[in-house]
């Protein structure tokens, strides 16, 4: 073959280089950001959120390098496909608790858009029978629906009354004691439960999306449910909502070091909760009911559909248990 048959040929594989170099130079930043701690700046923290989807345009540049016969390259993919899968597994250790169980409860967290969802959540909560419901972006109508059509099995409820986005409801069948709640832009209340005699902190998380021009914000509301989660290391937390961040985020692994653990991580279940309409097959899983690992154990999680909504519920099956006795000196 002379020079001149050969000139696409290479042409076509130089292109195939730059084409690999570039996807994989885009997923290095992201995942270099995930391996040093830091959510970064736009357009990071959105991607960070679809990290685990990072394994395509990885995979798609590994066949390009194939094409390309770049050897480097190769080297450079299946080193990022290692990091992106060792990043896939959920987060944190299980825990087995010793001790005695105090309670055994259900817990159910949905964002009902707008209260679009809310005639759609009716049904499940009536089927599930769960003890404490967070309800985010739950304005005007949808708590007036909620109170009407199962007000009568959830006496006690705490709320934010506002409307659109910012309305939300904690709805509960324990009696509850009113929080300051955590301020943010949209609705988050807080409670204090009285479980069989036991305190247990219940509060709603719905900070705003990390979209482009309000990162600093998203990460400001984020650090303000950290400092709750810190505030009362020794009383059992539950801290459930839309949280507009995955495990994949640095500002939401810091509230996980307080203490808490996510129930889902107890099944190692990643199921996207958003967008609604493409999930499980794609989404991202940002809706999340976190625990106090030393006084909550889950032994089921399941992420309901409702219609209305772009966002899965999540349902959790937990077990309060009650605090291991100080051992003293002898």
């Amino acid at each position: 073959m002379d020079d001149a048959a050969r000139r696409p040929r290479r042409r076509r594989r130089r292109g195939a280089v730059w084409c690999a170099g570039l996807l994989f130079a885009v997923v290095s930043v992201v995942v270099g950001c995930r391996v040093a701690g830091t959510d970064g700046i736009t357009p990071v923290p959105q991607l960070l959120a679809f990290l685990p989807w990072l394994l395509v345009p990885t995979g798609l540049g590994l066949a390009l390098t194939l094409r390309g016969r770049w050897l480097p390259g190769a080297v450079w993919g299946v080193a990022l496909l290692g990091l992106l899968a060792w990043y896939i597994e959920p987060y944190g250790k299980d825990r087995t608790l010793t001790g005695t169980p105090v309670a055994g409860l259900r817990v159910l967290s949905a964002n009902v858009e707008f209260g679009r969802a809310a005639d759609a959540l009716v049904p499940v909560v009536r089927a599930e029978h769960p003890a404490v419901v967070f309800v985010a972006e739950c304005e005007e109508h949808c708590r007036a629906t909620l109170l009407e059509e199962v007000g009568a099995a959830y006496p006690y409820h705490q709320a934010v009354a506002a409307s659109g986005s910012r309305g939300s409801l904690i709805l509960s069948t324990y009696a509850l004691r009113g929080t300051e709640g955590v301020p943010g832009t949209m609705g988050m209340p807080g409670a204090i439960a009285d479980v069989r005699g036991h305190p247990v902190r219940l509060q709603l998380a719905h900070p705003v999306p990390p979209l482009p021009g309000q990162v600093a914000l998203w990460r400001r509301e984020l650090s303000r449910l950290r400092a709750f989660a810190a505030a009362a290391p020794h009383t059992p937390t539950i801290l459930a909502g839309d949280f507009n961040a995955s495990q994949d985020h640095a500002a939401f692994r810091r509230i996980l070091d307080t203490g808490l653990q996510d129930a889902a991580r107890l099944t190692a279940d990643r199921t996207p909760t958003w967008p609604a309409r493409t999930t499980p097959a794609l989404g991202v899983q940002i809706d999340h009911i976190l625990v106090s690992a030393d006084r909550f154990a889950a032994t089921r999680v399941r992420f309901p559909h409702l219609s209305g909504t772009d966002h899965r519920a999540v349902l959790a099956h937990l077990t309060l248990y009650a605090p291991r006795a100080a051992s003293g000196r002898p």
